[in-house]
């Protein structure tokens, strides 16, 4: 069984000269990102492999789960930079027959429409949400019967959880 794990960037500020790319997080997100951090370490939802987009955001949204979870530098791939769901697929697609679980930190609605498009089962409330939302900082967890990520295709995933930093009380 295969486990992807798809985590929206934090809130991000949007200073006046900056682009894109070198946007940072907000107060907001600097909160948000170490709760999530806490609530994968709390739940040991440990990647074996990680990839991250290079915005600023994506990166400073990886560093408090990696201090969490005790995990290495993940791989920065510029091919999940606001990506469209079938260039994700392809990262996913792209992963080391090595690891059981991938986490992969981007941006919406590349992010999200990758997990609707994956999901073909799981919870009905899980489904809804995800077809509905895909706030910052939110974490969608997908499951795969299946032994390559070469095979992970459309309506072949479960989904095992949707939890946006709303769902962990206080923000």
């Amino acid at each position: 069984m295969l486990r992807l794990m798809l985590l929206r960037h934090a809130k991000s500020d949007r200073p006046p000269g900056v682009g894109d790319l070198d946007r940072p997080l907000n107060p907001r997100g600097r909160a948000a990102a170490p709760r999530m951090a806490a609530y994968l370490a709390a739940e040991d939802l440990r990647p074996d492999h990680v990839v991250v987009s290079p915005s600023l955001r994506t990166r400073q949204t990886w560093e408090p789960v990696r201090e969490a979870l005790g995990l290495p530098e993940a791989a920065i791939v510029d091919a999940i930079y606001e990506a469209p769901p079938e260039a994700l697929l392809n990262v996913v697609r792209a992963t080391p027959h090595t690891a059981a679980s991938l986490l992969m930190i981007g941006h919406n609605p590349g992010t999200q429409d990758l997990a609707t498009q994956l999901v073909g089962a799981g919870p009905r409330e899980l489904r809804r949400r995800l077809d509905t939302e895909f706030p910052t900082a939110t974490l969608a967890v997908i499951a795969f019967d299946l032994e390559h990520w070469s095979d992970v295709a459309p309506g072949t995933g479960r989904i095992e959880r949707f939890v946006a930093p709303k769902d962990l009380g206080d923000e």
